[in-house]
Protein backbone atom coordinates (compact mmCIF):
# COMPACT_ATOMS: atom_id res chain seq x y z
CA UNK A 1 0.00 0.00 0.00
CA UNK A 2 1.33 3.42 -0.81
CA UNK A 3 1.72 6.03 1.67
CA UNK A 4 -0.68 8.28 0.22
CA UNK A 5 -3.16 5.11 0.72
CA UNK A 6 -1.81 5.07 4.34
CA UNK A 7 -2.39 8.69 4.55
CA UNK A 8 -5.79 9.25 3.31
CA UNK A 9 -7.31 6.04 5.39
CA UNK A 10 -5.05 7.40 8.20
CA UNK A 11 -7.45 11.09 7.48
CA UNK A 12 -10.59 8.83 7.18
CA UNK A 13 -10.37 7.05 10.58
CA UNK A 14 -9.29 10.25 12.45
CA UNK A 15 -12.75 11.87 10.70
CA UNK A 16 -14.92 9.08 11.83
CA UNK A 17 -13.14 8.74 15.18
CA UNK A 18 -14.39 12.35 16.31
CA UNK A 19 -18.78 10.88 15.54
CA UNK A 20 -17.62 7.96 16.84
CA UNK A 21 -16.53 9.19 20.27
CA UNK A 22 -19.59 11.46 20.98
CA UNK A 23 -21.49 7.77 20.53
CA UNK A 24 -19.30 6.86 24.31
CA UNK A 25 -20.79 10.16 25.66
CA UNK A 26 -23.96 9.49 25.07
CA UNK A 27 -23.81 6.40 26.89
CA UNK A 28 -21.63 7.48 29.34
CA UNK A 29 -24.17 10.11 30.23
CA UNK A 30 -27.25 8.05 30.01
CA UNK A 31 -25.82 5.81 32.69
CA UNK A 32 -25.24 8.80 35.01
CA UNK A 33 -28.55 10.16 34.84
CA UNK A 34 -29.70 6.60 35.86
CA UNK A 35 -27.21 6.11 38.36
CA UNK A 36 -27.96 9.54 39.72
CA UNK A 37 -31.18 11.34 38.41
CA UNK A 38 -33.37 8.61 38.47
CA UNK A 39 -37.14 10.24 38.85
CA UNK A 40 -39.27 8.84 40.68
CA UNK A 41 -41.92 6.67 39.01
CA UNK A 42 -44.05 6.72 42.22
CA UNK A 43 -44.54 10.67 41.60
CA UNK A 44 -46.47 10.22 38.38
CA UNK A 45 -49.56 9.43 37.59
CA UNK A 46 -50.33 8.37 34.27
CA UNK A 47 -53.13 9.38 32.26
CA UNK A 48 -54.66 6.46 30.51
CA UNK A 49 -54.19 6.70 26.83
CA UNK A 50 -54.40 3.02 26.07
CA UNK A 51 -52.22 1.72 23.68
CA UNK A 52 -51.79 4.98 21.41
CA UNK A 53 -48.35 5.15 20.48
CA UNK A 54 -46.51 8.66 19.29
CA UNK A 55 -43.74 8.36 16.46
CA UNK A 56 -41.30 11.09 16.50
CA UNK A 57 -39.21 11.61 13.18
CA UNK A 58 -35.76 12.52 13.48
CA UNK A 59 -33.85 12.61 16.77
CA UNK A 60 -32.89 16.39 17.41
CA UNK A 61 -33.90 18.83 19.74
CA UNK A 62 -37.64 19.62 18.92
CA UNK A 63 -38.34 15.61 18.71
CA UNK A 64 -36.50 15.20 22.46
CA UNK A 65 -38.27 18.35 23.98
CA UNK A 66 -41.53 17.12 22.58
CA UNK A 67 -41.05 13.36 24.50
CA UNK A 68 -40.46 15.46 27.00
CA UNK A 69 -43.52 17.61 27.35
CA UNK A 70 -45.34 14.17 26.57
CA UNK A 71 -44.31 12.15 30.02
CA UNK A 72 -44.07 15.78 31.56
CA UNK A 73 -47.23 17.52 30.73
CA UNK A 74 -49.72 14.39 29.18
CA UNK A 75 -48.90 11.45 32.02
CA UNK A 76 -47.66 9.81 28.59
CA UNK A 77 -45.60 6.00 28.92
CA UNK A 78 -42.21 6.73 28.29
CA UNK A 79 -41.96 2.74 26.53
CA UNK A 80 -45.18 4.11 24.06
CA UNK A 81 -42.98 7.09 22.70
CA UNK A 82 -40.55 6.55 19.53
CA UNK A 83 -38.14 8.63 18.49
CA UNK A 84 -36.65 7.26 14.82
CA UNK A 85 -32.91 8.78 13.80
CA UNK A 86 -31.58 8.27 10.71
CA UNK A 87 -28.08 8.89 11.98
CA UNK A 88 -25.98 7.13 14.35
CA UNK A 89 -26.66 9.49 17.31
CA UNK A 90 -28.86 11.99 18.48
CA UNK A 91 -28.93 15.88 18.99
CA UNK A 92 -29.45 16.81 15.51
CA UNK A 93 -27.79 20.15 15.08
CA UNK A 94 -26.62 20.17 18.42
CA UNK A 95 -23.11 18.40 18.58
CA UNK A 96 -19.96 18.26 20.14
CA UNK A 97 -18.08 14.96 20.40
CA UNK A 98 -13.80 14.00 19.46
CA UNK A 99 -10.75 13.27 22.03
CA UNK A 100 -7.43 14.47 22.84
CA UNK A 101 -5.94 12.25 20.57
CA UNK A 102 -7.55 12.84 17.16
CA UNK A 103 -8.92 15.89 18.17
CA UNK A 104 -12.82 17.82 19.10
CA UNK A 105 -15.32 18.79 16.65
CA UNK A 106 -18.15 21.22 16.87
CA UNK A 107 -20.27 22.09 13.81
CA UNK A 108 -21.04 25.09 15.10
CA UNK A 109 -22.08 27.02 18.63
CA UNK A 110 -25.66 27.51 19.69
CA UNK A 111 -25.85 30.98 21.00
CA UNK A 112 -28.66 30.77 23.86
CA UNK A 113 -30.44 33.91 24.72
CA UNK A 114 -31.55 34.98 28.66
CA UNK A 115 -34.24 37.26 27.46
CA UNK A 116 -36.22 35.43 24.61
CA UNK A 117 -36.20 31.64 25.24
CA UNK A 118 -39.35 31.33 26.91
CA UNK A 119 -39.97 27.75 26.38
CA UNK A 120 -36.76 26.89 26.26
CA UNK A 121 -35.71 27.95 29.83
CA UNK A 122 -38.97 26.54 30.63
CA UNK A 123 -38.85 22.96 29.65
CA UNK A 124 -35.04 22.71 30.75
CA UNK A 125 -35.93 24.25 34.89
CA UNK A 126 -37.54 20.74 35.14
CA UNK A 127 -34.64 18.27 33.29
CA UNK A 128 -32.32 17.52 35.96
CA UNK A 129 -28.59 18.88 35.61
CA UNK A 130 -26.07 15.26 34.90
CA UNK A 131 -23.23 17.33 36.99
CA UNK A 132 -25.08 19.17 39.88
CA UNK A 133 -27.24 17.14 41.68
CA UNK A 134 -30.68 18.98 42.91
CA UNK A 135 -29.98 21.70 40.07
CA UNK A 136 -31.72 21.77 36.51
CA UNK A 137 -30.27 22.24 33.40
CA UNK A 138 -31.52 25.78 33.22
CA UNK A 139 -30.21 26.52 36.67
CA UNK A 140 -26.92 24.86 35.57
CA UNK A 141 -26.49 26.93 32.64
CA UNK A 142 -27.72 30.58 33.62
CA UNK A 143 -25.46 30.14 36.77
CA UNK A 144 -22.24 29.33 34.64
CA UNK A 145 -23.51 32.50 32.32
CA UNK A 146 -23.42 34.46 34.81
CA UNK A 147 -20.31 33.58 35.91
CA UNK A 148 -18.59 34.09 32.50
CA UNK A 149 -20.61 37.45 31.16
CA UNK A 150 -19.80 38.11 27.70
CA UNK A 151 -18.37 41.47 26.79
CA UNK A 152 -16.21 41.51 23.33
CA UNK A 153 -13.47 43.57 22.28
CA UNK A 154 -12.60 42.62 19.40
CA UNK A 155 -15.75 42.33 17.21
CA UNK A 156 -14.28 43.52 14.31
CA UNK A 157 -10.70 43.33 13.21
CA UNK A 158 -9.57 44.90 9.94
CA UNK A 159 -7.09 43.22 7.39
CA UNK A 160 -3.76 44.87 9.33
CA UNK A 161 -4.64 43.51 12.86
CA UNK A 162 -6.62 46.94 14.12
CA UNK A 163 -9.62 46.44 16.09
CA UNK A 164 -12.47 48.33 14.69
CA UNK A 165 -14.31 50.89 16.85
CA UNK A 166 -17.85 49.50 16.89
CA UNK A 167 -19.45 52.01 19.35
CA UNK A 168 -21.19 53.40 16.31
CA UNK A 169 -23.14 51.28 13.54
CA UNK A 170 -22.44 53.16 10.53
CA UNK A 171 -25.56 54.00 9.58
CA UNK A 172 -26.25 57.16 7.32
CA UNK A 173 -30.07 58.79 7.51
CA UNK A 174 -30.81 56.30 4.20
CA UNK A 175 -29.52 53.41 6.31
CA UNK A 176 -32.25 54.21 9.02
CA UNK A 177 -35.38 55.08 6.93
CA UNK A 178 -34.82 51.94 5.04
CA UNK A 179 -34.68 49.87 8.49
CA UNK A 180 -37.43 52.15 10.02
CA UNK A 181 -39.77 51.49 7.31
CA UNK A 182 -38.74 47.99 7.03
CA UNK A 183 -39.79 47.93 10.97
CA UNK A 184 -43.70 48.99 10.23
CA UNK A 185 -44.08 46.93 6.71
CA UNK A 186 -46.62 44.07 7.19
CA UNK A 187 -44.85 40.48 6.53
CA UNK A 188 -47.74 39.98 4.32
CA UNK A 189 -45.65 42.16 1.81
CA UNK A 190 -42.27 40.44 1.98
CA UNK A 191 -42.77 37.55 -0.21
CA UNK A 192 -39.54 36.13 -2.02
CA UNK A 193 -37.80 39.61 -1.03
CA UNK A 194 -34.33 39.41 0.22
CA UNK A 195 -32.37 41.95 2.36
CA UNK A 196 -30.37 42.99 -0.78
CA UNK A 197 -33.62 43.97 -2.57
CA UNK A 198 -34.57 45.89 0.52
CA UNK A 199 -31.72 48.04 0.70
CA UNK A 200 -30.71 48.22 -2.76
CA UNK A 201 -31.23 52.44 -2.79
CA UNK A 202 -29.01 52.55 0.15
CA UNK A 203 -25.90 49.80 -0.56
CA UNK A 204 -23.96 52.20 2.33
CA UNK A 205 -25.98 49.79 4.33
CA UNK A 206 -23.81 47.03 3.60
CA UNK A 207 -20.66 48.49 4.82
CA UNK A 208 -22.00 49.44 8.35
CA UNK A 209 -20.24 47.86 11.77
CA UNK A 210 -24.43 46.85 12.08
CA UNK A 211 -24.33 45.01 9.44
CA UNK A 212 -20.59 43.14 9.79
CA UNK A 213 -21.62 42.62 13.45
CA UNK A 214 -25.06 41.15 12.44
CA UNK A 215 -24.64 38.97 9.47
CA UNK A 216 -21.63 37.41 11.44
CA UNK A 217 -23.63 36.71 14.74
CA UNK A 218 -26.52 35.28 12.97
CA UNK A 219 -25.05 34.23 9.96
CA UNK A 220 -27.41 35.89 7.39
CA UNK A 221 -25.89 36.86 3.67
CA UNK A 222 -26.92 39.54 1.60
CA UNK A 223 -29.67 37.29 -0.19
CA UNK A 224 -31.07 35.68 3.08
CA UNK A 225 -34.71 36.17 3.50
CA UNK A 226 -36.23 39.68 4.47
CA UNK A 227 -38.75 37.72 6.70
CA UNK A 228 -36.06 36.53 8.78
CA UNK A 229 -34.02 39.49 8.99
CA UNK A 230 -37.15 41.47 9.85
CA UNK A 231 -37.99 38.95 12.46
CA UNK A 232 -34.75 38.89 13.61
CA UNK A 233 -34.64 42.86 14.63
CA UNK A 234 -38.13 43.11 16.08
CA UNK A 235 -37.43 39.53 18.34
CA UNK A 236 -33.68 40.94 18.82
CA UNK A 237 -34.86 44.77 19.25
CA UNK A 238 -32.67 45.29 22.69
CA UNK A 239 -30.05 43.21 21.53
CA UNK A 240 -29.89 45.80 18.96
CA UNK A 241 -28.09 48.07 21.29
CA UNK A 242 -25.26 45.65 22.53
CA UNK A 243 -24.91 43.93 19.55
CA UNK A 244 -21.27 45.14 19.58
CA UNK A 245 -20.54 43.42 22.92
CA UNK A 246 -22.34 40.60 22.48
CA UNK A 247 -23.66 40.97 25.95
CA UNK A 248 -26.38 38.91 24.90
CA UNK A 249 -25.25 35.77 24.48
CA UNK A 250 -25.62 32.90 27.08
CA UNK A 251 -23.12 30.20 27.04
CA UNK A 252 -23.68 26.62 28.36
CA UNK A 253 -21.02 24.99 30.10
CA UNK A 254 -19.81 22.85 27.98
CA UNK A 255 -20.88 22.04 24.08
CA UNK A 256 -24.65 22.18 23.10
CA UNK A 257 -24.43 18.07 22.80
CA UNK A 258 -23.40 17.38 26.37
CA UNK A 259 -24.65 20.39 28.19
CA UNK A 260 -28.26 20.31 26.38
CA UNK A 261 -28.89 16.34 24.64
CA UNK A 262 -27.33 14.59 26.85
CA UNK A 263 -29.22 15.85 29.73
CA UNK A 264 -32.80 15.74 28.20
CA UNK A 265 -32.01 12.56 26.47
CA UNK A 266 -30.82 11.13 30.07
CA UNK A 267 -33.77 11.90 31.32
CA UNK A 268 -36.24 10.85 28.76
CA UNK A 269 -34.14 7.18 29.54
CA UNK A 270 -35.95 7.48 32.53
CA UNK A 271 -38.91 6.92 31.52
CA UNK A 272 -38.06 4.25 29.24
CA UNK A 273 -38.43 6.11 25.92
CA UNK A 274 -37.57 4.00 22.72
CA UNK A 275 -34.56 5.38 20.70
CA UNK A 276 -33.74 4.18 16.82
CA UNK A 277 -31.06 5.00 15.62
CA UNK A 278 -29.41 4.34 12.16
CA UNK A 279 -33.16 4.00 10.77
CA UNK A 280 -34.14 6.13 7.89
CA UNK A 281 -37.76 6.92 7.22
CA UNK A 282 -38.57 7.37 4.10
CA UNK A 283 -41.74 7.73 3.33
CA UNK A 284 -45.58 8.72 5.12
CA UNK A 285 -48.61 6.99 3.89
CA UNK A 286 -51.75 8.96 4.21
CA UNK A 287 -55.77 8.11 4.68
CA UNK A 288 -56.95 9.12 1.37
CA UNK A 289 -59.68 12.18 1.99
CA UNK A 290 -59.51 15.68 3.11
CA UNK A 291 -57.86 15.20 5.92
CA UNK A 292 -54.34 14.94 6.92
CA UNK A 293 -53.75 11.43 8.60
CA UNK A 294 -50.97 9.43 9.09
CA UNK A 295 -51.48 5.64 8.08
CA UNK A 296 -47.68 3.95 7.82
CA UNK A 297 -44.24 5.30 8.27
CA UNK A 298 -41.37 3.27 6.12
CA UNK A 299 -38.67 2.88 7.11
CA UNK A 300 -34.47 1.33 5.79
CA UNK A 301 -32.48 0.29 8.48
CA UNK A 302 -29.73 -2.20 9.16
CA UNK A 303 -32.46 -5.08 8.77
CA UNK A 304 -33.59 -4.04 5.68
CA UNK A 305 -37.47 -2.34 4.75
CA UNK A 306 -40.09 -2.25 7.39
CA UNK A 307 -43.44 -0.49 7.63
CA UNK A 308 -45.07 0.42 10.84
CA UNK A 309 -48.82 0.58 10.57
CA UNK A 310 -50.39 3.35 12.59
CA UNK A 311 -53.60 2.21 14.32
CA UNK A 312 -56.53 4.18 15.34
CA UNK A 313 -55.18 7.74 17.95
CA UNK A 314 -51.53 6.92 17.51
CA UNK A 315 -49.59 10.03 16.07
CA UNK A 316 -46.68 11.20 14.04
CA UNK A 317 -44.39 14.41 14.51
CA UNK A 318 -42.03 14.94 12.19
CA UNK A 319 -38.98 17.05 11.34
CA UNK A 320 -39.47 18.47 8.16
CA UNK A 321 -35.73 19.55 7.60
CA UNK A 322 -32.39 19.81 9.25
CA UNK A 323 -29.67 22.46 7.98
CA UNK A 324 -27.06 20.15 9.10
CA UNK A 325 -28.14 17.14 6.69
CA UNK A 326 -25.33 16.36 4.70
CA UNK A 327 -22.37 17.76 6.65
CA UNK A 328 -19.40 16.26 5.95
CA UNK A 329 -16.22 16.75 7.96
CA UNK A 330 -12.21 16.96 7.02
CA UNK A 331 -9.11 16.88 8.83
CA UNK A 332 -5.52 18.22 8.83
CA UNK A 333 -4.91 17.31 5.46
CA UNK A 334 -7.98 16.60 4.21
CA UNK A 335 -10.81 19.34 2.75
CA UNK A 336 -14.61 17.88 3.51
CA UNK A 337 -16.38 17.01 0.64
CA UNK A 338 -18.97 19.15 -0.42
CA UNK A 339 -22.07 17.24 -1.60
CA UNK A 340 -25.30 18.98 -1.24
CA UNK A 341 -26.91 15.53 -3.06
CA UNK A 342 -30.13 14.30 -1.49
CA UNK A 343 -30.74 15.93 1.76
CA UNK A 344 -32.45 13.23 3.75
CA UNK A 345 -34.45 15.04 5.32
CA UNK A 346 -35.91 17.21 2.84
CA UNK A 347 -36.31 14.37 0.16
CA UNK A 348 -38.78 13.34 3.16
CA UNK A 349 -40.90 16.24 3.38
CA UNK A 350 -40.68 16.91 -0.54
CA UNK A 351 -42.49 13.20 -0.77
CA UNK A 352 -45.32 13.79 1.57
CA UNK A 353 -45.79 17.65 0.58
CA UNK A 354 -46.38 16.18 -2.95
CA UNK A 355 -49.27 14.06 -1.05
CA UNK A 356 -51.02 16.64 0.58
CA UNK A 357 -51.85 19.73 0.12
CA UNK A 358 -51.07 22.43 3.29
CA UNK A 359 -47.95 20.13 3.79
CA UNK A 360 -45.33 23.26 2.82
CA UNK A 361 -42.73 23.54 -0.25
CA UNK A 362 -39.21 22.60 0.50
CA UNK A 363 -37.89 24.27 -2.46
CA UNK A 364 -36.82 27.73 -1.56
CA UNK A 365 -35.08 26.02 1.38
CA UNK A 366 -32.97 22.76 -0.01
CA UNK A 367 -32.87 23.45 -3.97
CA UNK A 368 -29.77 26.25 -3.24
CA UNK A 369 -27.04 25.06 -2.26
CA UNK A 370 -24.71 27.18 -3.11
CA UNK A 371 -26.30 30.09 -1.56
CA UNK A 372 -27.00 28.09 1.72
CA UNK A 373 -23.80 26.19 2.56
CA UNK A 374 -20.79 27.68 5.01
CA UNK A 375 -17.97 25.62 6.21
CA UNK A 376 -16.51 25.70 10.05
CA UNK A 377 -13.65 24.09 11.20
CA UNK A 378 -12.29 23.14 15.28
CA UNK A 379 -8.67 23.74 16.30
CA UNK A 380 -7.57 21.40 18.94
CA UNK A 381 -4.13 22.31 20.19
CA UNK A 382 -1.78 21.14 23.08
CA UNK A 383 -1.49 23.43 25.33
CA UNK A 384 -2.70 26.88 25.16
CA UNK A 385 0.28 28.81 23.22
CA UNK A 386 -2.29 29.81 20.38
CA UNK A 387 -4.94 30.79 22.81
CA UNK A 388 -3.03 32.87 25.03
CA UNK A 389 -2.28 35.18 21.75
CA UNK A 390 -5.99 35.42 20.51
CA UNK A 391 -5.96 36.50 24.03
CA UNK A 392 -3.23 38.90 24.08
CA UNK A 393 -4.86 40.62 20.47
CA UNK A 394 -8.08 40.17 21.59
CA UNK A 395 -7.69 41.05 25.10
CA UNK A 396 -10.54 38.73 25.98
CA UNK A 397 -10.11 35.67 27.97
CA UNK A 398 -11.51 32.00 26.89
CA UNK A 399 -15.38 32.23 26.87
CA UNK A 400 -15.58 36.30 27.53
CA UNK A 401 -15.50 37.47 23.84
CA UNK A 402 -18.27 35.95 21.60
CA UNK A 403 -17.12 36.27 18.44
CA UNK A 404 -13.83 37.90 16.50
CA UNK A 405 -14.72 38.28 13.13
CA UNK A 406 -11.54 39.13 10.04
CA UNK A 407 -13.74 41.43 8.37
CA UNK A 408 -12.02 41.88 5.63
CA UNK A 409 -11.08 38.23 5.15
CA UNK A 410 -12.10 37.36 1.61
CA UNK A 411 -14.08 34.28 3.45
CA UNK A 412 -16.01 36.85 5.90
CA UNK A 413 -13.64 34.10 8.65
CA UNK A 414 -14.74 34.72 12.10
CA UNK A 415 -13.91 32.63 15.66
CA UNK A 416 -14.98 31.77 19.10
CA UNK A 417 -13.25 30.79 21.74
CA UNK A 418 -15.43 28.93 24.28
CA UNK A 419 -14.47 28.73 28.13
CA UNK A 420 -12.33 25.72 28.66
CA UNK A 421 -12.92 22.79 28.83
CA UNK A 422 -15.10 22.65 25.72
CA UNK A 423 -15.61 19.11 26.56
CA UNK A 424 -16.58 17.16 29.78
CA UNK A 425 -13.71 14.55 28.28
CA UNK A 426 -11.17 17.32 27.70
CA UNK A 427 -7.83 17.04 29.21
CA UNK A 428 -6.42 20.56 31.17
CA UNK A 429 -3.36 20.33 28.76
CA UNK A 430 -5.70 20.25 25.84
CA UNK A 431 -7.16 23.59 24.47
CA UNK A 432 -9.74 24.03 21.48
CA UNK A 433 -11.67 26.69 19.77
CA UNK A 434 -13.66 26.69 16.60
CA UNK A 435 -14.77 29.35 13.55
CA UNK A 436 -16.22 29.54 10.48
CA UNK A 437 -16.09 31.30 7.04
CA UNK A 438 -19.50 32.37 5.32
CA UNK A 439 -18.06 32.41 1.73
CA UNK A 440 -16.79 29.17 0.76
CA UNK A 441 -16.68 29.42 -2.87
CA UNK A 442 -14.19 32.40 -2.48
CA UNK A 443 -9.95 32.24 -3.21
CA UNK A 444 -8.41 33.09 0.72
CA UNK A 445 -6.38 36.07 1.17
CA UNK A 446 -2.94 33.93 2.19
CA UNK A 447 -4.05 30.90 0.88
CA UNK A 448 -4.80 31.00 -2.58
CA UNK A 449 -7.54 28.58 -2.58
CA UNK A 450 -11.52 28.13 -2.32
CA UNK A 451 -12.06 27.60 1.38
CA UNK A 452 -14.19 24.75 0.48
CA UNK A 453 -11.30 23.06 -1.16
CA UNK A 454 -8.80 23.87 2.06
CA UNK A 455 -6.87 20.86 4.49
CA UNK A 456 -7.73 21.94 7.93
CA UNK A 457 -4.10 23.19 7.91
CA UNK A 458 -4.69 25.60 5.33
CA UNK A 459 -7.60 27.02 7.11
CA UNK A 460 -5.55 27.16 10.08
CA UNK A 461 -2.65 28.98 8.22
CA UNK A 462 -5.47 31.29 6.94
CA UNK A 463 -6.29 32.22 10.34
CA UNK A 464 -3.01 32.81 11.70
CA UNK A 465 -1.97 35.38 8.95
CA UNK A 466 -5.51 37.71 9.77
CA UNK A 467 -4.26 36.91 13.51
CA UNK A 468 -0.28 37.95 12.33
CA UNK A 469 1.24 35.81 14.24
CA UNK A 470 3.36 34.14 11.01
CA UNK A 471 6.49 34.69 13.30
CA UNK A 472 5.18 32.01 15.59
CA UNK A 473 3.69 29.73 12.82
CA UNK A 474 5.75 26.83 12.99
CA UNK A 475 5.82 26.69 16.87
CA UNK A 476 1.99 27.52 16.44
CA UNK A 477 1.34 24.35 13.88
CA UNK A 478 3.64 22.01 16.27
CA UNK A 479 1.31 22.02 18.95
CA UNK A 480 -1.80 21.67 16.86
CA UNK A 481 -3.33 17.88 17.13
CA UNK A 482 -6.07 18.10 14.48
CA UNK A 483 -7.78 20.75 12.69
CA UNK A 484 -11.43 19.52 11.90
CA UNK A 485 -13.36 21.51 8.76
CA UNK A 486 -16.98 20.94 8.62
CA UNK A 487 -18.88 21.91 5.23
CA UNK A 488 -21.97 22.05 5.51
CA UNK A 489 -24.39 22.44 2.55
CA UNK A 490 -27.59 23.50 3.79
CA UNK A 491 -26.89 25.11 6.99
CA UNK A 492 -28.14 28.26 6.06
CA UNK A 493 -31.03 26.90 4.73
CA UNK A 494 -33.92 28.37 7.00
CA UNK A 495 -32.95 31.67 5.96
CA UNK A 496 -33.68 31.65 2.61
CA UNK A 497 -36.10 33.87 0.22
CA UNK A 498 -39.48 32.53 0.87
CA UNK A 499 -43.20 33.05 0.59
CA UNK A 500 -45.37 33.01 3.68
CA UNK A 501 -47.02 29.65 2.29
CA UNK A 502 -43.68 27.74 2.16
CA UNK A 503 -43.41 26.90 5.45
CA UNK A 504 -46.18 24.79 7.05
CA UNK A 505 -48.00 24.88 9.93
CA UNK A 506 -47.06 22.84 13.17
CA UNK A 507 -50.01 21.12 13.10
CA UNK A 508 -51.27 21.68 9.36
CA UNK A 509 -55.17 22.19 9.03
CA UNK A 510 -57.31 19.06 8.86
CA UNK A 511 -54.52 17.37 10.74
CA UNK A 512 -55.91 14.35 13.30
CA UNK A 513 -52.60 12.30 14.26
CA UNK A 514 -49.39 14.67 12.76
CA UNK A 515 -47.37 17.61 12.93
CA UNK A 516 -44.32 19.08 12.18
CA UNK A 517 -41.09 20.21 14.02
CA UNK A 518 -38.40 21.84 12.89
CA UNK A 519 -36.85 25.06 11.92
CA UNK A 520 -38.71 24.95 8.49
CA UNK A 521 -42.49 25.49 10.11
CA UNK A 522 -44.34 28.27 10.30
CA UNK A 523 -44.30 30.14 14.40
CA UNK A 524 -45.36 33.65 13.79
CA UNK A 525 -43.41 36.19 15.17
CA UNK A 526 -40.19 33.80 16.56
CA UNK A 527 -37.18 33.55 14.75
CA UNK A 528 -35.41 30.45 13.36
CA UNK A 529 -31.52 29.20 13.92
CA UNK A 530 -32.80 29.10 17.50
CA UNK A 531 -33.00 26.40 20.18
CA UNK A 532 -36.22 27.95 21.31
CA UNK A 533 -37.87 28.10 17.81
CA UNK A 534 -37.22 23.93 18.09
CA UNK A 535 -38.77 23.59 21.32
CA UNK A 536 -41.14 25.82 20.95
CA UNK A 537 -42.52 23.67 17.80
CA UNK A 538 -42.40 20.93 19.91
CA UNK A 539 -44.85 22.50 22.65
CA UNK A 540 -47.49 23.89 20.04
CA UNK A 541 -47.53 20.13 18.17
CA UNK A 542 -47.90 18.37 21.90
CA UNK A 543 -50.38 20.85 23.73
CA UNK A 544 -52.52 21.04 19.80
CA UNK A 545 -52.93 17.23 18.92
CA UNK A 546 -53.26 16.12 23.30
CA UNK A 547 -55.53 19.33 23.76
CA UNK A 548 -53.51 19.95 26.84
CA UNK A 549 -55.75 22.71 28.54
CA UNK A 550 -53.51 22.96 32.04
CA UNK A 551 -50.50 24.43 30.69
CA UNK A 552 -49.98 27.30 28.02
CA UNK A 553 -47.13 28.28 25.49
CA UNK A 554 -45.29 31.12 26.16
CA UNK A 555 -45.71 33.85 24.16
CA UNK A 556 -43.32 35.70 21.78
CA UNK A 557 -41.95 38.44 24.46
CA UNK A 558 -42.87 41.70 22.80
CA UNK A 559 -39.85 43.59 23.33
CA UNK A 560 -40.91 45.81 20.01
CA UNK A 561 -43.61 47.41 21.94
CA UNK A 562 -41.58 48.36 24.72
CA UNK A 563 -40.84 52.27 25.52
CA UNK A 564 -37.72 51.83 26.72
CA UNK A 565 -35.80 48.92 24.68
CA UNK A 566 -37.37 50.67 21.57
CA UNK A 567 -35.37 54.11 22.88
CA UNK A 568 -32.15 53.08 23.26
CA UNK A 569 -32.63 51.48 19.91
CA UNK A 570 -33.00 54.39 18.37
CA UNK A 571 -30.32 56.18 20.62
CA UNK A 572 -27.91 53.28 18.70
CA UNK A 573 -28.74 53.94 15.36
CA UNK A 574 -27.65 57.84 15.55
CA UNK A 575 -24.56 56.28 17.54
Amino acid sequence: MSKQSNKNNKNVLLALSAIVGATAVATIGAKKLKEKSQVPRSLYTYTDHGDKQVYFIGGGLASLAGAAYLVRDCSFKGENIHIIEGMHILGGSNDGAGDAINGFVCRGGRMLNEETYENFWELFSTIPSLDLPGKSVTEEILNFDHLHPTHAQARLVDKYGIIQDVTTMGFNNEDRMALGKLMITPEEKLDDMTIEEWFSNTPHFFETNFWYMWQTTFAFQKWSSLFEFKRYMERMIFEFSRIETLEGVTRTPYNQYESVILPLKAYLDSFGVDFSINAKVTDLDFKPGEDITVTAIHIEDEMGEKIISLNPGDVCIMTNGTMTDNATLGDLHTAPEFKPENPMSAELWRKIANKKPGLGNPEPFFDYPEETNWESFTVTCKGNKLLKLIEKISTNIPGSGALMTFKDSNWLMSIVVAAQPHFKNQPLDTTIFWGYGLYTDRVGDYVRKPMRECTGEELLTELLHHLHVEEEMDEIMETVINVIPCMMPYIDSQFQPRKMSDRPKVVPEGSTNFAMISQFVEIPEDMVFTEEYSVRAARMAIYTLFDVKNKKVRPVTPYKKDPKVLKDALKTSYR
